[in-house]
């Protein structure tokens, strides 16, 4: 009882870092753009998170295979893995980092949230069952979009529509993180795989369209310290610690309440408010994402 106690205060605190995450991404829109923010965040977490690597690859070290051949295929799809999947986690992040600098810190974090919805609707094509309940919930997350984004002149802005491909890609870039989990892995270095992944691609794009300059990354760096340090390598670890003693329906429970502290941040450090329509579009999309993630019914086997 005490670790799971533990467990979900150390999930509690990932979801309260990854939501005044979003905070730091605004405001480092002061100063670089955004491909700048994406490649410079994750190629600081991918340092920060090569201790954890070290650390747990040699406290996990009976996991690795001992035969060459073995060994080098679990080398070689862990690689492949994190490349794939930090491609995705670029394309996600540089949408999202776009969107927040065109939309408020509180709808951006509840746009983004929806990829907890549209990962198992995107199941249908790769052939898996959806639960009734999850087509209930996307029909409240519509509405609730539409609540928190559309206008009075029934338009939606160009932010909020860039969240909501961020949360598609998301979705995706989840699906193949659980796609490559599902075969032998070590997830850590994958992670941190893909962290360097994500941040050289952004990297591409940063040299390609924007103009970085070391005084402009000097005024941002507590924004990019904070995404990068505290959001990347720090929230990952504990997300990692936390989820081995509480069950996964726990965890994505709490770790969605990142959406709540997105809006708590966005209040608290940048003064921002929504309406009581916005409000109640939130309320909505955040009901649909618990509901989504509640586990079916276990059947019971008949005498």
């Amino acid at each position: 009882m005490r670790k799971k106690v533990r467990a979900n205060i150390l999930l509690i605190v990932t979801a309260i870092i990854w939501g005044f995450g979003f905070v730091a991404q605004s405001t480092a829109m002061e100063f670089i753009r955004p491909f700048t923010m994406t490649s410079v965040r994750y190629i600081i977490a991918f340092i920060v998170l090569i201790p954890v690597v070290l650390f747990f690859r040699k406290k996990n070290s009976a996991d690795i295979p001992a035969e060459p051949d073995e060994r080098k295929r679990y080398n070689k799809t862990t690689l492949i893995g994190g490349v794939l999947c930090g491609l995705a986690l670029a394309a996600a992040t540089s949408a999202q980092q776009f969107g927040v600098s065109m939309t408020s810190v509180g709808k951006a974090g509840f746009i983004t949230a929806l990829y907890i919805i549209i990962i198992p609707i995107l199941g249908v094509f790769i052939r898996k069952k959806i639960r009734w309940i999850v087509w209930v919930c996307a029909g409240i997350a519509i509405v609730g979009f539409y609540l928190l984004c559309i206008n009075e002149s029934f338009s939606i802005s160009s932010g909020d529509l860039l969240c909501l491909l961020c949360a598609l890609l998301f979705s995706i870039q989840m699906i193949l993180v659980d796609h490559f989990l599902a075969k032998s892995v070590d997830c850590i270095l994958m992670s941190c795989v893909q962290f360097l992944t994500a941040g050289v691609a952004a990297g591409i794009f940063m040299f390609i369209f924007e103009t970085p300059t070391w005084t402009a990354l000097w005024d941002a760096r507590i924004s990019i310290l904070y995404a990068g340090v505290c959001s990347g390598g720090i929230a990952y670890t504990l997300q990692i610690v936390g989820q081995k003693d509480t069950s996964p329906t726990v965890a994505s429970l709490i770790l969605s309440l990142e959406s709540v502290f997105s809006v708590i941040g966005g209040w608290l450090i940048l003064g921002e408010r929504l309406s009581l329509k916005e409000l109640i579009g939130c309320l909505l999309v955040f009901a649909a994402v618990i509901l989504a993630q509640i586990p079916p019914p276990e059947k019971k086997n008949a005498d």
